[in-house]
């Protein structure tokens, strides 16, 4: 098993990654967006694989909705819960695999191709441009691709200004090189990028860029205070306000999960 592989197992094997999207505003908004854009982009009927499915939050929520589902997860304990979770599900498949390889596909296979957590892992730029060629080519000409990513900025405000030991300090050393340049290496375990920077991977690929979306906003920063509270009325105005805005580009550095939308050129 190689280290990549040892970090995302290590990093996923306690469980939580089944109620992520479910257990607080913050995951509920990313999941609410995300699904936003699915739907307005790629109604159903469509062909979807999903990338690094994690628990299946994604995958049986759109198999459940109607379209046919490819499944695609790295992880022993995720793949178990998500294959748990889609019993029934006929028009759910659920594999074992790896982002860096999808060549039991064919090429132009999918009308909706999701990578919503692979990008958050890979640390080196040939293994970034791999995982992204492989989506790109099992995606069909005029089909979407959707590719999440961290923001670098974000993950430097939310674990990093505290108190010690993760001082500003310590977090602008391990996200940036001394020129401000983002630095990416496996340690990490979780890895950001500037918006420019990920958007820049797909630029000379057959993709064209739609849109990149915060999915989440500074929602991951608020809720770490005392004083945070969104009730049910509250989180709905929240939401609405956050659909308007969420393609400005002023706001999108600050939330932790981001969104690139792009369409495979004909």
């Amino acid at each position: 098993m190689d280290e990549r592989v040892q970090i995302i197992s290590r990093l996923y094997k306690n469980g939580r990654e089944d109620t992520r999207l479910t257990r607080s505003r913050r995951g509920q908004l990313e999941f609410l967006t995300t699904m936003d854009y699915i739907h307005r982009l790629c109604p159903q009927p469509a062909k979807v694989l999903e990338i690094g499915a994690g628990t299946g939050a994604y995958s049986v929520a759109l198999a459940r909705g109607g379209y046919g589902v490819t499944a695609v997860e790295l992880v022993d304990g995720n793949l178990r819960i998500l294959r748990e979770r889609g019993q029934g599900l006929s028009n759910l498949v659920s594999v074992q695999g790896d982002a860096l390889d999808l060549g039991r596909w064919a090429d132009s296979a999918f009308d909706l191709v999701l990578c919503l957590g692979p990008m958050y892992h890979l640390f080196d730029r040939k293994d970034m441009e791999q995982a992204l060629d492989e989506a790109i080519r099992v995606t069909r000409p005029g089909g979407v691709l959707m590719a999440a990513f961290l923001s670098v900025h974000a993950i430097l405000f939310d674990n990093y200004l505290q108190a010690e030991p993760n001082s500003f300090r310590a977090g602008l050393a391990e996200n940036f090189t001394p020129a401000y340049e983002t630095r990416h290496f496996a340690a990490q375990g979780f890895t950001g990028f500037q918006v420019k920077e990920f958007e820049a991977l797909l630029e000379d690929r057959p993709v064209e860029h739609l849109v990149t979306v915060a999915t989440d906003g500074i929602l991951e920063l608020a809720k770490g205070r005392s004083d945070f509270v969104l009730s049910d009325e509250d989180f709905a105005a929240y939401a609405a306000y956050h659909l308007r805005f969420c393609e400005e580009r002023e706001l999108l550095g600050s939330s932790s999960h981001l969104l690139y939308v792009g369409r495979k050129k004909v």
